[in-house]
């Protein structure tokens, strides 16, 4: 289903300004979090569950195509908001008479359980919701089943409790990583991109791999290999580069067919291609309690071979087909390329480092994402700027300010930025 037929545009600055405005609530709130943590897990994992439903409602519909009927979808969503607040504000209640359920907490459980299937129908469709059913359905009548499948069974009391309140079902490992890891790397991804890192992932395998046999289909391989390192997601990596890539691709005489699996497949590497990885790496770091780091260091031999392969395969498919290159003269200066937007790779070169040197992901994350948006504004200064004394000293008092992030944390580059916008 088309991003525009659930009534969703591709540009965030196409969207109704309430969604926006909630995205942007929701961003400020993780990052912050990310960087002080005022809340404790429940009720981090809690409103970013409210978060994403109310975000669900107001932009996927019930049924059919367009846009969601509003009000419905608001009431909907803020439903789902009230469930978080309730249990920000009962928290300490919620702790103290655990397991032991009041009349308020069962219709707070079973509203929350309702709209998580409800949401998920709209984003997945009706099967997965029909799956999640029947298995609560089991946990209920397991008692009437025949041999081997029947069990004690367990009440409605215990199955919303189980799910809706602590940090298990709903709110499990999967949630904790959602609200953590995965949203804070996604947003670093998202400021890279933003900030000119595309343009220079494409110029630098353009110029190394496209003028040589195969090179479209070989620059779509390598881009999507460096471009992994910011996104872990096959989805953003096939929008970002494949946009620029297939038409190349088709341009220089491969089949449709062809230009299109290069570049999914090369795409889905992102999901194992160190530092960022997919969502499964930071669940599988949790469930098997290992530093992150050791995932994404067993990951990188298989990370390589699988890129190696790729581009192994799409050279013998060229020189079969006798599919050239691009002229050299069209295909850009990788180094040059480089040269302009160096300072680009700060902040991933960092995020390497402190994972390497044994900093969790989330400091690891909100460090780059403080040093992204420190690059970015940077840069935008400075390329206002003549003077190469200038800009040179400029860098240098960048890199100072970053050495003192890391010794006096976040609220030094917050300075930083507003003393530059000022």
């Amino acid at each position: 289903m088309s991003e525009q037929d659930n009534g969703l545009a591709s540009s965030p600055s196409d969207w109704p300004k309430a969604l926006f405005a909630v995205a942007l609530l929701f961003s400020i709130f993780q990052i912050f979090t990310a960087a002080f943590h005022p809340v404790s897990t429940q009720v981090l994992r809690a409103v970013h569950v409210g978060f994403l439903l109310l975000l669900v409602f107001i932009s996927f519909p019930g049924l059919g195509k367009g846009r969601p009927w509003q009000p419905l979808a608001w009431l909907l969503g803020l439903a789902g908001m009230a469930t978080a607040i309730y249990q920000w504000y009962f928290e300490a209640d919620l702790i103290q008479r655990s397991g032991d359920m009041t009349t308020n907490d069962m219709i707070v459980g079973l509203t929350l359980i309702v709209l998580v299937f409800e949401a998920a129908r709209r984003v997945m469709g009706i099967a997965l919701p029909i799956i999640c059913a029947l298995f609560l359905a089991y946990g209920m009548l397991g008692q009437y089943l025949p041999g081997d499948l029947m069990h004690r069974g367990y009440g409605l009391d215990q199955i919303v409790n189980q799910l809706s309140f602590g940090t298990e079902g709903l709110y499990g490992t999967p949630t904790y990583v959602s609200a953590t890891y995965i949203f804070l790397f996604i947003l670093f991804g998202a400021f890279l991109e933003q900030a000119g890192m595309i343009k220079l992932f494409t110029d630098f395998a353009m110029g190394l791999f496209g003028h040589k046999v195969g090179g479209p289909a070989k620059v779509s391989v390598v881009s999507s290999a460096l471009m992994g390192t910011i996104t872990g997601s096959g989805v953003a990596n096939v929008v970002t580069t494949g946009q620029f890539t297939i038409p190349l691709m088709k341009r220089f005489g491969y089949r449709p067919a062809f230009a299109g699996g290069v570049e999914a497949t090369s795409s889905m590497g992102s999901q194992i291609m160190p530092p960022i990885m997919g969502a499964v790496a930071f669940i599988m770091a949790e469930t098997i309690n290992v530093p992150f780091i050791e995932v994404a260091k067993a990951a990188l031999i298989p990370a390589l071979l699988y890129f190696g392969s790729v581009f192994w395969m799409v050279h013998l498919e060229a020189k079969r087909a006798n599919l050239r290159g691009l002229p050299k003269d069209e295909c850009p200066n990788p180094w040059k390329a480089v040269r302009e937007r160096w300072f680009l790779l700060i902040p991933l070169f960092i995020l390497i480092y402190l994972l390497f040197s044994g900093r969790t992901p989330l400091f690891s994350g909100t460090v780059g994402l403080a040093l992204t948006a420190m690059v970015i504004l940077g840069s935008a200064i400075i390329l206002r700027v003549s003077s190469k004394v200038m800009r040179f000293a400029f860098w240098i008092a960048m890199g100072v300010l970053s050495a003192g992030f890391f010794q006096l944390g976040i609220g030094v580059v917050f300075g930083v930025i507003a003393a530059l916008v000022a």
